[in-house]
C-alpha cells in the first residue's frame, strides 16, 4: 500500500484536532491499495460544509451534494459529509441527499465494493469485502445490483470501464444485472456516456471494455453501428480476414498501437460500413464491400454528433475513417502520395498509419510488412517536397518584377506552371534556379 503524501496527513490531522472524523474514500483508497497515482483525493467527513468551510478559509462550495472543495499545494481535495440518499427519480440523480450518521452508511450507497472503502490513515473500512475482490481481480456491485444500477444507469458502463482500465473481470452477478439492465442506459445523458465510453478507449484494455459492452448488451444502446457487424462475415475466396467484421474490428483496436482515444474510436469504427455494403455473389461465394469507405464515413459523421463530440474531434474521426483505404505499394507516384497527405492532413498522418497499423493486424497479416514501412519512408520524403504554390522560394512579386507584368491572372499561371515543374522534379525549388525558370514561363 502506497503511503499518504505529508500534505494529506496533514490535512487529515486538521479534522481530527477539531474533532472531527475524516477519511479518504473511493479511487483514492483504491489506488493506495494497488500502488497506483492519485489524481483526485476525495474525503468523507461527519462535519457539515458549514463546518468545513470553517477550517480553511480558501474553501469554496456551491453544490446540492454538499462537496466542499479546498485547494491544496496544487490540488483541489473535496470533502463531503456523510450522505444517505433517497429515491432516484431520473436514473442518474437522487431526489434528495440527507446527511449520514456514520461511515459505514457512506460507504453502503457506493456503487462497487473497489470502491466502497475508506481510509483515516492507520486503519481501512471495508465493510463489503473491497480489498479482498481486488485480489481477486473483481468489480462487484455493492449490496443488490439491480438496485445499484437502477439507481444511477451510468453506473453500467462505469462497472465496464473499471474492469478496462484495471484489467478485472466482472463479477457474474453483477455482469447479468449490467446485461439485465442494459436499456438503462438510455436514460443517461450522451455527454455522460461519451465521457465514459473515451475513457475506456483511452484504457490499458480497451478491446477488452468494447467486447464487456458487447457481452452485456450496451454496445446495441450505445454503439449499434458496431454491434451489428459480429453477424456480418468476412471469410471468403479471394479474401485475406480470417474474422467476421465486428471481432475485427475489436482486434483492429487492440493492436492500434495509438494512445490517442480518437485515433482508438476510428479504428473500432472504420470499417462498419460493411454491415451495409455486405454483398455474396452466390456462385464464387465472393465476399465485397464495395464502396464501404464512403458508407463508413457517413456512419462516423452520426456516430459523432450522437456522442457530442467537439468539432475538431469529429472531424479527425471522420477523415480517419473516410480515408482508412489507402493504397500501400512500392508503385505509387510521388503524386499519388502527396494526394493521401492532402487528403488526409498533415496532422492526422501518424494518427491514420496507427489506424491502418491495428486493421492489418486486426486482419490476421503479420506486423512486419516492408511495403508498409516502405510507405512510411516515402511519407516523410515526399513531406520535403512543396505542396502548394506557396511552399514555392518565389513568389507573385518575383514574377511581376523580373516580366513587368501588373497583378493578374497572368501571374498566377505562371506559377502555377512553375510549381508543376518542380512537383515533376525538372525543377528544384531552390530561389536562384526558379527565378532563371521565370523568363522561360
Amino acid at each position: 500500500m502506497s503511503k499518504l503524501p505529508k500534505s494529506v496527513i496533514e490535512f487529515i490531522e486538521k479534522f481530527r484536532k477539531n474533532k472531527f472524523q475524516i477519511y479518504i474514500v473511493g479511487g483514492a483508497v483504491r489506488n493506495l491499495l494497488l500502488d497506483k497515482p492519485i489524481i483526485n483525493w476525495d474525503f468523507t467527513t461527519n462535519a457539515t460544509p458549514e463546518q468545513i468551510q470553517k477550517l480553511f478559509k480558501d474553501a469554496f462550495y456551491n453544490n446540492t451534494y454538499g462537496t466542499v472543495s479546498i485547494p491544496v499545494d496544487n490540488l483541489i481535495f473535496e470533502v463531503t459529509p456523510f450522505r444517505k440518499e433517497g429515491r432516484y427519480n431520473d436514473f442518474r440523480h437522487p431526489e434528495k441527499v440527507e446527511w449520514a450518521k456514520t461511515i459505514e452508511e457512506d460507504l453502503s450507497r457506493r456503487d462497487f465494493t473497489i470502491n466502497a472503502m475508506a481510509y483515516d490513515g492507520s486503519m481501512i473500512i471495508d465493510p463489503y469485502d473491497g480489498q479482498k475482490h481486488l485480489k481477486e481481480k473483481l468489480v462487484v456491485a455493492v449490496g443488490n445490483p439491480d438496485k445499484r444500477f437502477s439507481e444511477d444507469a451510468l453506473r453500467l458502463m462505469r462497472g465496464i470501464r473499471f474492469a478496462s482500465q484495471l484489467g478485472f473481470m466482472i463479477e457474474e452477478k453483477t455482469r447479468r444485472s449490467i446485461e439485465k439492465n442494459a436499456e438503462l442506459i438510455t436514460k443517461i445523458s450522451w455527454e455522460r456516456v461519451r465521457d465514459e465510453f473515451l475513457k475506456i478507449l483511452g484504457s490499458d484494455h480497451p478491446s477488452e471494455g468494447v467486447l464487456f459492452l458487447k457481452n452485456t448488451s450496451l454496445l446495441t444502446f450505445i454503439l449499434p453501428e458496431v454491434d451489428i457487424c459480429f453477424t456480418i462475415p468476412q471469410k471468403s475466396p479471394l479474401r485475406h480476414h480470417i474474422y467476421d467484421v465486428g471481432t475485427h474490428l475489436v482486434m483492429s483496436l487492440k493492436h492500434c498501437p495509438s494512445k490517442d482515444v480518437i485515433t482508438r474510436f476510428a479504428t473500432l469504427i472504420h470499417d462498419t460500413g460493411k454491415a451495409l455494403t455486405f454483398r455474396r455473389d452466390d456462385k464464387t461465394a465472393l465476399i465485397t464491400f464495395y464502396n464501404h469507405e464512403v458508407v463508413g464515413k457517413k456512419l462516423a459523421e452520426k456516430i459523432g454528433d450522437r456522442f457530442k463530440l467537439s468539432n475538431k474531434d469529429k472531424n479527425k474521426l471522420v477523415t480517419l475513417v473516410q480515408f482508412h483505404q489507402f493504397t500501400v505499394s512500392e508503385i505509387q507516384t510521388d503524386k499519388a502520395v502527396r494526394r493521401f497527405i492532402k487528403n488526409v492532413g498533415k496532422e492526422y498522418l501518424e494518427d491514420i498509419i496507427d489506424l491502418r497499423f491495428g486493421d492489418r493486424i486486426g486482419s490476421g497479416a503479420k506486423p512486419d510488412s516492408w511495403r508498409f514501412d516502405l510507405f512510411r519512408k516515402r511519407l516523410i520524403e515526399v513531406q520535403k517536397q512543396p505542396f502548394q504554390i506557396k511552399d514555392l522560394k518565389i513568389d507573385g512579386n518575383d514574377v511581376m518584377k523580373i516580366l513587368k507584368l501588373k497583378p493578374g491572372p497572368k501571374v498566377g499561371e505562371i506559377l502555377e506552371k512553375i510549381f508543376d515543374q518542380v512537383v515533376e522534379k525538372k525543377l528544384k525549388n531552390e530561389r536562384k534556379e526558379l527565378l532563371h525558370s521565370i523568363n522561360r514561363m
